[in-house]
């Protein structure tokens, strides 16, 4: 079968389509044959061999997301049958069988069934983004329905599924974008009101939407160069979930005891397993209740691997990369 492999660390050059052995489902195991591989920014780390969440032995075909069709099953599997219409949130994937292939073998605990009314490419959109925004929205800010969450860079991935959530929560949404198309994207996915990023001079207006208070909960995609900013706005009490950070940032803590604001970390890979079932579950809900409606953007081949990074790296994206495969 065809597969990307990796088989030395690099730029997104080293991403190469190459044939490998099909892999075989052990017990508790899963085989999907893919018809769709979503691409997320942890993957661009991992391929240069400094992630600290994760260093992979080579040869390595990367991506956790995908969509497809059950074609093979393992013992002991019960809550699946060959045919079914998947999607993959392969945290628990055997990491060397990535989804960047023809087929993917997975605990099975990673493939929850995928509604006819969801496109394959839709499906494999959701995985890491979806099961990162719901972590921050309700394990890690625990928001409440009626609270004002304001999402600061929510046009990509992760931001416009977090939208959809908070708002099918119940809360009055916020979102930043920096383009005419993003926030767009941003308003379609249910966000009250959309602005641009949040900067110094920017806060009376964020203040001026939530009546004087400040947002109860933010959601932070570049926490070294918002974080401060972030402090001045939120409400007392409130809430920062970093998400995303590319750096250091120099704050005053005393922001945060005037407030007691709450700044929270997030990673994903520190999800414990019966948080990472629930939040599956909850996506499979939202999805068949349509709260959740992933929006794609650039579609590309299999082959075209380097260039979907070389994209996300350079967030030259609207909504989620996918790789089509066939």
């Amino acid at each position: 079968m065809k597969a990307i492999q990796i088989v030395e660390f690099g730029g997104p050059e080293v991403l190469k389509c190459a044939e490998v052995n099909e892999p075989t489902p052990a017990a508790s195991e899963v085989r999907v044959k893919l018809v769709a591989a979503g691409v997320n920014p942890n993957e661009t780390y991992i391929r240069t061999g400094t992630y600290s969440f994760y260093i992979p032995e080579l040869p390595y075909t990367p991506g956790f997301d995908g969509a497809g069709i059950v074609d093979a099953i393992g013992e002991g599997v019960t809550h699946l049958n060959v045919g079914d219409r998947v999607f993959v949130a392969a945290l628990l994937a055997k990491r060397n069988t990535g989804t960047y292939a023809q087929k993917v073998v997975c605990d099975a605990n990673a493939v929850h069934r995928l509604p006819e009314s969801i496109s394959y490419e839709k499906g494999a959109s959701l995985g890491i983004p979806a099961l990162t925004a719901y972590r921050a929205l309700f394990h890690r800010a625990k928001i409440k329905p009626g609270e004002n969450v304001l999402i600061h860079g929510a046009s990509g991935g992760v931001g416009l599924l977090a939208v959809q959530m908070a708002k099918g929560f119940g809360a009055t949404v916020i979102g930043t974008a920096s383009t005419d198309e993003g926030k767009a994207l941003v308003k379609a996915s249910g966000a009250a009101h959309v602005l641009n990023h949040i900067t110094e001079d920017s806060i009376d207006e964020i203040m001026s939407l939530t009546n004087g208070r400040g947002p109860d909960v933010i959601i932070e995609f570049l926490a070294n160069v918002n974080l401060e900013t972030d402090l001045k706005v939120i409400a007392p009490y409130g809430r920062i979930v970093v998400v995303g950070n590319r750096g250091s940032i120099e704050i005053n803590p005393r922001l945060a005891m005037m407030k007691e604001a709450d700044i929270l970390g997030l990673a994903l890979w520190n999800a414990l397993p019966k948080e990472y079932q629930e939040s599956l579950h909850a996506i499979e809900a939202f999805l068949e209740s349509g709260i959740l409606h992933p929006v794609i953007g650039d579609v590309l081949a299999l082959e075209d691997a380097e260039k979907a990074h070389e994209r996300i790296i350079h967030n030259k994206a609207s909504g989620k990369i996918v790789l089509s495969i066939e």
